[in-house]
């Protein structure tokens, strides 16, 4: 029989749009792994009523508040009011077309142990799209410490914080603002990601960032995320230095943002 794992201090809070196929997948998954929670909360933005109707029955199943409204809002609205119903000290913030590891409940402890002895970690994140965070600096138990350095040319430099799943403490809004309402959802996370830079927040980083979570997706309910492009590949001279060119635009425009940006 397997180890339980209870993190009576932690929300699980997923936001969710249109892929209760996929959440119920989730939810299963940390029942399958005996991971338990606080509380989880569930914060939907406005999905079709059949969507609202499989997710409240499944509420019977997998104790789950519900948080519905009746238009949708945008990514930063769903966040903002499913962040204001946590009650917990921590918050793992996980998009519904996630699915948890076998080894994620043991890292998941590993990481809340972190926050509880080191107060000023803010946030721990434990998956990215195509590359690692430049600049690490080893933490410990398979993390690592992020670093921004003003002169390193590396555009994910800047993306410390991402709205990917992670690990924060729930006043994460008294340091580093809300999230910005009414842009969309990839403006969103840039911003915080800005506001995170500027307000010197401190993350950590799981090296073997695919291990722990698998973006996963049917052809029922397909992904909103953006996904590398297939330009970066590219051998060709005339894209590769397209590339270099946009690459260091944008160093300079969040570099610019980070300074300035409000």
């Amino acid at each position: 029989m397997g180890n339980t794992f209870s993190f009576p201090s932690v929300t699980l809070l997923i936001t969710h749009y249109n892929r209760s196929s996929s959440l119920e997948r989730l939810l299963s998954h940390f029942k399958d792994l005996d991971c338990f929670f606080g509380e989880i909360i569930v914060a939907d933005d406005a999905s079709k009523p059949e969507h609202i109707e499989k997710i409240r029955s499944l509420q019977s199943v997998y104790s789950f508040r519900l948080l519905t409204v009746p238009q949708n809002g945008g990514l930063g609205r769903n966040l903002n009011r499913g962040q204001d119903a946590v009650n917990t000290p921590y918050t793992l913030y996980v998009q519904e077309d996630f699915v948890p590891s076998a080894i994620f409940p043991e890292k998941l402890q590993d990481a809340l142990q972190f926050m509880n002895d080191d107060k000023t970690v803010d946030y721990i994140r434990f998956w990215a799209f195509l590359d690692s965070y430049p600049g690490l600096v080893n933490y410990g138990k398979g993390y690592s410490k992020m670093k921004y350095r003003f002169w390193d040319m590396n555009h994910l430099k800047f993306y410390q914080y991402s709205d990917t799943p992670h690990l924060r403490r729930s006043d994460f809004f008294k340091k580093f603002g809300r999230y910005k309402e009414g842009i969309k959802g990839d403006l969103t996370d840039y911003s915080m990601a800005i506001s995170f830079l500027q307000h010197k927040g401190k993350g950590l980083f799981y090296n073997d960032y695919t291990a722990l979570f698998e973006h996963k997706n049917s052809d029922d309910e397909p992904s909103t995320m953006r996904e590398g492009t297939n330009w970066r590949q590219s051998g060709n001279i005339f894209i590769r230095l397209l590339r270099l060119i946009y690459l260091r635009y944008k160093w300079i425009k969040c570099t610019w943002d980070v300074k300035y940006l409000r």
